[in-house]
């Protein structure tokens, strides 16, 4: 088998952000870093660095990013596990200006949009990204309801990760879409939404030339592991056109990584050219700055 070459990042460091099982004690907010986007080291001896205090107080699927006012957000799936698979219906975001202290804990209720959306079973894997047309952050989930219980793809705009508009359809079909990560290919312009494709246990994508969409319907398997996987995520090794990809390969406890320079062929990261090594569950990765790198390591969580 053809392994990927590892890329050489050229400036700055890397931040993960992730949960670490079903447990309540285990649905909270972790971080680990990286100096080269390949080898991560958890901070706070793998410990919570924030504990949810609003809605379920237990988060999943949490997805990290820098916004365009320079501050740092998280957002996740507001849910707890042993209440079951069906039984969330909200969001929730933290504000950070250093990644260390994180204020601004919000829930945001998809239930409370009333009509049809009153019934919501479903709102998992919420992610954002900056929409240029609307000037605001588009928020972007996998959604269900008791009417409609084959989860879809749905996102709202906000202009505070607080509060949001009603939301849309982005891309719904007959077989359960759950994980959304969408990614812009600079070199031909189109938007990719990758998911997890619950039939085939593996991720895939479809494509637009508008971020809202339409998606194109012909779904292509990227994933190379031989094991189901989820909550994929794409993300940059700074200075370079390489790009990571990593899911969570659920039923080993362990991270698979691969790489592209096309957002649609990819290779396999080689197993001993990345580690990843402390039980991450679905999670997300960016860039940080040197020096927010060496404030983590020094921080008292």
């Amino acid at each position: 088998m053809e392994y990927a070459k590892k890329a050489e990042s050229k400036f700055g460091k890397y931040i993960f952000c992730y949960f670490v099982g079903n447990g309540e004690n285990q649905e909270r907010i972790h971080l680990a870093v990286s100096e080269d986007g390949y080898n991560f080291t958890p901070i706070n001896d793998n410990k919570p660095v924030i504990t949810q205090t609003k809605g379920k107080k237990c988060v999943r699927d949490p997805y990290i990013f820098k916004g365009q006012d320079n501050c740092y957000y998280i957002i996740g799936t507001d849910m707890r596990c042993e209440e079951g698979w069906e039984s969330n219906h909200a969001l929730v975001t933290w504000k950070s200006v250093d990644l260390i202290n994180w204020t601004d804990e919000t829930i945001i209720d998809i239930k409370e949009m009333g009509e049809e959306y009153k019934n919501t079973t479903r709102a998992w894997a919420p992610q954002a990204i900056w929409d240029e047309k609307e000037n605001a952050y588009m928020i972007y989930w996998a959604h269900s309801t008791k009417e409609h219980n084959t989860a879809g793809m749905y996102y709202a705009h906000s202009k505070d990760m607080k509060t949001i508009t009603e939301p849309k359809a982005l891309y719904c079909r007959d077989v359960q879409t759950i994980d959304g990560d969408i990614a812009y290919n600079e070199k031909n312009g189109k938007y990719y939404l990758y998911f997890k494709h619950e039939e085939k246990q593996a991720i895939a994508y479809v494509t637009s030339d508008s971020l809202t969409g339409p998606y194109a319907d012909n779904p292509v398997i990227v994933s190379l592991s031989d094991k189901g996987v989820e909550g994929s995520e794409i993300y940059r090794i700074n200075g370079t056109d390489t790009f990571i990809m990593v899911m969570d390969e659920y039923s080993t406890d362990i991270f698979f990584m691969q790489q592209t320079e096309d957002f649609e062929s990819f290779l396999p990261v080689r197993r001993e050219d990345y580690s990843m090594d402390f039980h991450p569950r679905h999670g997300s990765i960016c860039a940080i700055t040197d020096e927010e790198y060496e404030n983590l390591l020094k921080a008292k969580f």
